[in-house]
């Protein structure tokens, strides 16, 4: 890598981080359409608008870090190494997803993604224990753990982040504050302004980056990660961003938020961004992302073709792959 601004990363870097949003964007989109046409159980919260986020914080982790991602985290997953195919599969609660199609979350022990769990904030004592297990290890690994504004509300994070203070635990918190819990704006549920000024109350350091640029993100994780990689504990980053769809995609669209506001927002569409800046600072051509593009498209297809004929689970294995103590 080299130094200051875009110039910190190479050109591998710079299209592997679009080419993660990309990724993270087209499969997510393919997920709306299913939902549209009935093809999925349940309900799927589309992170797109995200991607700067998620692409930013998990492209460039070691293979051995762990990340902790959320319902709505499907680019830092597959930017991590999910198994595109497993996890569409699992999504779409098929047998041949990462649990059998049982759970609707996919986790890997092998490519370091920590298991979720439906309950907002289940991920932060997760998180925090796999931090204590790389110290107690004494290796250099980290934990990226991402949650959303509306999770920053749990007592969870806040005892949290207050253990791995105290323990230098080697954590990165990483907050894609979009500014809704559902329909509740984060002026009317968190006391300041700022999730990053929570920081300050457990001696860490806690800054705000702008959610829809990529290169911001980036960085300010790496600045993390390296910190936490030389034993001086945790760091929190807030990145304002937004998301352009409901928080479900069977949420009926109110008045919590005006049409003007969401136009605004995507104006700063992140892959849009990125992209424009690429081609100005001439690091990539037009063909060489319209490229991208294509080989990712014909991905999507390829594992979406193979999930949806995939065999849903037989009721014998309704008590397999399940935690035992």
């Amino acid at each position: 890598m080299k130094a200051n601004s875009m110039t910190l990363f190479d050109k591998d870097d710079l299209v592997l981080l679009y080419r993660n949003m990309v990724r993270g964007r087209k499969f997510d989109q393919t997920l709306i359409e299913m939902c549209q046409k009935n093809q999925m159980p349940g309900m799927w919260h589309s992170g797109v608008g995200h991607e700067a986020v998620q692409s930013g914080m998990a492209s460039l982790l070691r293979r051995d870090d762990w990340l902790g991602i959320t319902h709505r985290g499907i680019t830092s997953g597959l930017a991590k190494g999910l198994d595109a195919k497993r996890w569409l599969a699992e999504t779409l609660g098929r047998a041949t997803g990462y649990a059998g199609g049982k759970s609707r979350k996919s986790a890997d022990r092998e490519i370091r993604i920590l298991p979720g769990g439906g309950t907002i904030g289940s991920v932060f004592p997760i998180a925090t224990g796999a931090a204590i297990a790389m110290k107690n290890q004494d290796v250099d690994s980290v934990v990226a753990c991402l949650f959303g504004d509306g999770a920053a509300q749990r007592g969870t994070l806040h005892e949290c982040m207050n253990m791995a203070s105290a323990w230098k635990l080697p954590v990165v918190w990483v907050c894609e504050n979009n500014s809704y819990s559902i329909t509740t704006h984060a002026s009317r549920a968190i006391a300041v302004e700022n999730i990053a000024d929570f920081a300050f109350s457990y001696d860490m350091p806690g800054v705000v980056v702008d959610g829809q640029d990529v290169i911001a993100v980036a960085e300010a994780v790496l600045e993390a990660v390296q910190r936490a990689r030389k034993g001086e504990g945790p760091s929190l980053i807030e990145c304002k961003t937004y998301r352009f769809r409901e928080h479900g995609e069977f949420d009926i669209t109110t008045t919590y938020r005006s049409k003007d506001e969401i136009e605004q927002w995507k104006k700063r569409d992140p892959i849009r961004l990125f992209r424009e800046r690429l081609l100005t600072e001439g690091t990539v051509s037009v063909d060489e992302l319209d490229m991208i593009d294509r080989i990712i498209d014909e991905e999507v297809a390829e594992v979406s073709k193979w999930a949806l004929a995939s065999p849903e689970p037989e009721p014998r294995t309704a008590h397999q792959k399940l935690y035992r103590k």
